[in-house]
């Protein structure tokens, strides 16, 4: 017989906790999941409850509903909801107490098992509830689009800064009350190129609150902190940019740095990851990786196309598979005699899109502390930036439809438990 873990399982094998007072339950669900990994009882106190949740990565959370346990099960899930909005949680139960199963289903747990079915059952309901979580994942989180530039100057930030607000123009438009909408809700600009801070600059914005503050507050992201925290445009975007000191970079890690971009993808629908310039190669893989759309953006200058060249073979080095990446010719001039085309095929890389020089007209926006495509909208720059938006805009909403029903199994077992309930309260 297993014997229910409290500590850090073996490498490789899934975590699951279990919220439960009773032994004789907490074992049950040991043996049936022992095949698949370690069951971790999960502690009562708040603090400990993020730090072992913080600390093991769990596959999923158990909620003990039985017996007297429902009401103690229903206000943790409300707070794992709230902290852990990702986190799979399920209910534990028997079928014979038809109020335990009542309060999961009010309580709007993901699934169910039953602790009196067949300890198999378990593990065919865990393992369908991970594979529609995995199949929603994409739907279930905004898009993170990394922009990519090997060098400052290529005109990446502008690019960013401008996508952002033509991004958030037309979710404001397409958006009515009566599309129900879930809780994201507009456009997020990451500021980490370099120049640092460039974003702010061209949005006539500031903040005191930076991409490492947002790190060292992972766990307390929410939307309250998210709003009064990061710094705001006039037309809504947020914007979350390096520190002040780029030594405090040195103080957080990649791997928390990704997990803080993909957080942040709980709260907007769309994040533009300016990472322009940015020399360490280890984040910008690792942001690529996490991100579900990356643009590598290049000028016609030769430096810039070697510099592109030289990035991209130190990203292939680092496990990136090049071919998920598509290029963004900025800064086009027709009469330079090299082709968008030809950029694309000495980079080894789809042709996403060309943007026109339009330098006069940015820099002469920028010196009245305005963007080009907020005030001159006809102007081509605009019109070509307005093209990429809606194109992201439209394929990530086709994307991102409604996420995937309830198994069915745990839908018809709702409705014969709320049916059951009915008929005999009004008995």
């Amino acid at each position: 017989m297993n014997a229910p873990r409290d500590s850090l399982p073996e490498i490789g094998a899934e975590t699951y906790l279990f919220a439960s007072p009773n032994s004789s339950h907490i074992t049950w669900l040991t043996d049936a999941l022992g095949r698949l990994g370690a069951v971790v009882i999960l502690p009562a106190e708040a603090k400990a409850i993020d730090e072992r949740i913080a600390m093991l990565s769990p596959a999923a959370v158990f909620l003990d509903f039985s017996g007297d346990h429902a009401t103690a099960a229903s206000e943790l899930h409300q707070r794992l909801k709230r902290e852990w909005s990702t986190l799979p949680v399920l209910a534990t139960g028997v079928s014979a107490e038809p109020a335990s199963m009542l309060a999961a289903l009010r309580a709007g747990v993901d699934d169910f098992v039953d602790m009196s079915a067949p300890p198999t059952d378990a593990i065919n309901t865990l393992r369908k509830l991970l594979d529609r979580q995995s199949s929603m994942q994409s739907r279930a989180r905004g898009c993170t689009l990394a922009l990519l530039g090997a060098r400052p100057g290529i005109g990446v930030t502008t690019l960013a800064a401008s996508l952002s607000l033509m991004l958030n123009d037309q979710l404001s438009q397409a958006v009515t009350p009566s599309h129900g909408r879930n809780t994201r809700r507009g456009v997020a600009l990451l500021d980490l190129g370099l120049p640092a801070r460039d974003g702010l600059l061209y949005l006539d914005t500031q903040s005191g609150f930076s991409f490492v503050d947002g790190v060292r507050n992972l766990r307390r992201l929410d939307q309250t902190l998210l709003h009064t925290a990061l710094a705001h445009h006039t037309s809504g975007v947020a914007v979350l940019p390096l520190p002040a000191s780029l030594a405090q970079v040195r103080e957080i890690s990649h791997a928390d740095s990704v997990a803080l971009i993909k957080r942040l993808g709980d709260f907007y629908d769309f994040q533009i990851a300016d990472l322009g310039g940015f020399s360490t190669l280890d984040f910008v893989a690792q942001t690529v990786k996490a991100a579900q759309r990356s643009w590598v953006v290049c000028d016609q200058s030769i430096g810039a196309i070697v510099s592109t060249a030289n990035m991209l073979k130190e990203l292939r080095t680092r496990g990136i598979d090049t071919d998920r990446l598509s290029l963004v010719v900025n800064k086009f001039d027709s009469h330079v005699g090299l082709p968008a085309k030809d950029i694309a095929d000495r980079l080894e890389l789809p042709l996403h899109h060309v943007l026109p020089a339009r330098s006069t007209q940015l820099l002469a926006a920028a010196s009245r502390g305005e963007m080009l495509v907020r005030t001159a909208r006809n102007d081509a720059y605009s019109q070509a930036v307005a093209g990429l938006a809606r194109g992201l805009n439209q394929e990530y909403t086709s994307e991102a439809g409604q996420p995937p029903a309830k198994e069915p199994s745990w839908v018809a077992r709702m409705s014969q438990i709320a049916g059951f309930w009915k008929s005999s309260s009004q008995g």
